[in-house]
């Protein structure tokens, strides 16, 4: 009898392993009608991006709008916070813990001001580079190693107009751009689901 207890004990307080096949992809933005073409929204086009281009429509849940994708037996959630910029690490962390995810298979994708419109990088881990999303993220999670991408917005703007341009909506000629770099975001999070980071930065940085 003790050992049937002890062993039902043990199974009820069993720690379920990280489901490393499933990946957690988090494109950061804010939320609104306003907001949906401006650069500081470029995490939400991506991932809206993805799903068109799969036939699937993103359903409003906690924190924030989720689809799932299957693709060669791993699992894709892709996530985009409702909390507003600021408090993008409250969904990013429920929907970790809720999916059982690791850090590992976290990938946020999030505008960069300190790189040409365009222009891609990735990252195993580091710091959030004066972004309020990864900040939030990196407070609420206790670490900067998770992976992220970057992508190009430039500098553009006049002193003190910074948000103003973050907010501001993309000019003719990043709007003829885009589609192609659409396109290759797309592969990006692909390649780190089933290619891992490191090949993905190898693959895909500076291009």
């Amino acid at each position: 009898m003790i050992q049937w207890i002890h062993s039902l004990f043990q199974k009820n307080n069993t720690v379920a392993k990280p489901d490393m096949k499933k990946f957690l992809i988090v494109g950061l933005g804010n939320s609104g009608a306003e907001y949906v073409n401006t650069r500081h929204n470029i995490g939400f086009k991506v991932l809206d991006h993805l799903a068109k281009k799969e036939n699937l429509t993103f359903q409003t849940a906690k924190l924030g709008d989720i689809v799932e994708i299957r693709i060669k037996g791993r699992t894709l959630l892709l996530l985009k916070p409702n909390t507003f910029m600021n408090l993008s690490g409250k969904a990013v962390k429920y929907w970790m813990e809720k999916e059982n995810i690791e850090k590992e298979n976290i990938l946020v994708i999030t505008d960069d001001l300190n790189l040409s419109f365009g222009t891609i990088r990735i990252k195993a881990k580091g710091s959030d580079g004066g972004h309020n999303g990864l900040k939030s993220i990196q407070s609420l999670l206790v670490t900067t190693e998770y992976a992220r991408f970057r992508f190009g917005i430039s500098d553009e703007f006049k002193k003190g107009k910074q948000v103003d341009y973050v907010l501001g909506e993309w000019n003719e000629d990043e709007k003829a751009k885009l589609p192609e770099r659409l396109d290759k975001s797309i592969e990006i999070v692909y390649s780190f689901a089933l290619a891992g980071i490191n090949n993905t930065m190898n693959e895909f940085n500076g291009k």
